[in-house]
């Protein structure tokens, strides 16, 4: 992948053939396969029958060059209701877990939790980001918070009001509304169809830019492998800070995790918030905040008095859901189904 995004393999070039690359690299063809494969779902190249693997990914897909990426599609047709599909964890696996919970904790359950949250969750959280989609992050840089509202309301006290933003254009009402609660002045970028329209993203005047890359609601749109890198350029180029709301990509019908923006840079200009609503249940309010290191002793001097406003007892309930494999389990289990579905 590094070697596609630095040029060493342009637009159109052959890769070498699995047997070839395996024998190069010491490894195995299955390995090289399931590389290649994950290359394809992350859209950086294509497999062609009978020919090979072609890159696709070019730099000037996700550089503005002076014309929309995106002309000819003003129009995006949105949803108008929540997603259809609604995984609900298993209550048996659940209340088990509560039992368990009640029963190692005790009267720990009655203890103030930390303001950012309770250390064994964060440090759950991180070892899961870290296993999963990358994120090296320690349990200092997360925060714990009752759900995603909480947290962009945390996020945008903690850049200030004197920060321009910008939002997706269609995104998610309650984005708009924490903004409006807040008294924030926002723009509205047009969606294109791999993401943020680049001519719209380019003429903005905002150095905040508050993004949903995976599905975004209501237009359902993943911003591609290219569009995800011209943000990350979008925002180093200005000075500014990305707010990654990763809402709903564990349950990706991809083979492998989406990609982070938090990931893909490291200039620390990304903020990455996630919630177990999708995932658990609606009525668990836990969401997560991850900030880049450079923010965290900002937040400990102005926000670090705020009480954490997740229950103790959840906090706990989630940490061993993900100690015990049950919420990986599931959240395969669901991906199964939906690329199942997908072929139906």
């Amino acid at each position: 992948r590094e070697d596609i995004v630095s040029g060493a393999y342009n637009i159109g070039a052959k890769l070498p053939s699995k047997r070839i690359l395996a024998e190069e690299t010491g490894v195995s063809v299955v390995t090289v396969e399931h590389t290649y494969n994950l290359l394809i779902e992350e859209g950086y190249i294509e497999s062609k029958e009978r020919s090979g693997f072609y890159v696709i990914y070019r730099e000037s897909d996700f550089i503005f060059q002076g014309k929309s990426d995106d002309e000819g599609n003003d129009e995006i047709s949105s949803y108008t209701k929540e997603s259809e599909s609604k995984p609900s964890f298993p209550f048996s696996v659940m209340s088990k877990a509560m039992r368990k919970v009640i029963l190692d904790f005790g009267d720990k359950l009655l203890e103030k939790s930390q303001n950012k949250g309770c250390f064994p969750l964060r440090q759950t959280i991180s070892a899961y980001l870290k296993r999963t989609v990358g994120i090296n992050a320690d349990a200092d840089q997360i925060i714990i918070g009752a759900g995603a509202e909480y947290l962009y309301s945390l996020t945008l006290q903690l850049l200030g009001k004197d920060k321009a933003y910008a939002l997706e254009n269609p995104c998610y009402k309650r984005i708009k509304q924490v903004y409006e609660a807040n008294a924030i002045k926002y723009e509205l970028l047009k969606m294109g169809k791999n993401g943020i329209n680049s001519k719209s993203l380019e003429k903005s005047k905002a150095d905040v830019l508050h993004i949903t890359p995976y599905n975004s609601y209501p237009s359902m749109i993943s911003a591609s492998a290219g569009k995800r890198r011209e943000y990350i350029e979008w925002a180093t180029k200005r000075g500014g800070y990305i707010i990654e709301d990763n809402y709903d990509s564990e349950l990706t019908v991809s083979k492998k995790n989406e990609e982070t923006l938090f990931d893909l840079t490291d200039e620390e200009n990304v903020i990455y918030i996630n919630t177990f609503s999708k995932t658990i249940s609606p009525s668990i309010r836990v969401g997560y905040m991850v900030l880049p290191k450079r923010l965290v002793a900002d937040f400990d001097a102005s926000l670090g008095f705020y009480s954490c406003t997740v229950p103790v007892f959840e906090q706990y309930l989630i940490c061993e859901l993900i100690n015990s494999g049950e919420f990986e389990r599931h959240i395969n289990r669901i991906r199964r189904e939906r690329r199942k579905n997908l072929t139906i």
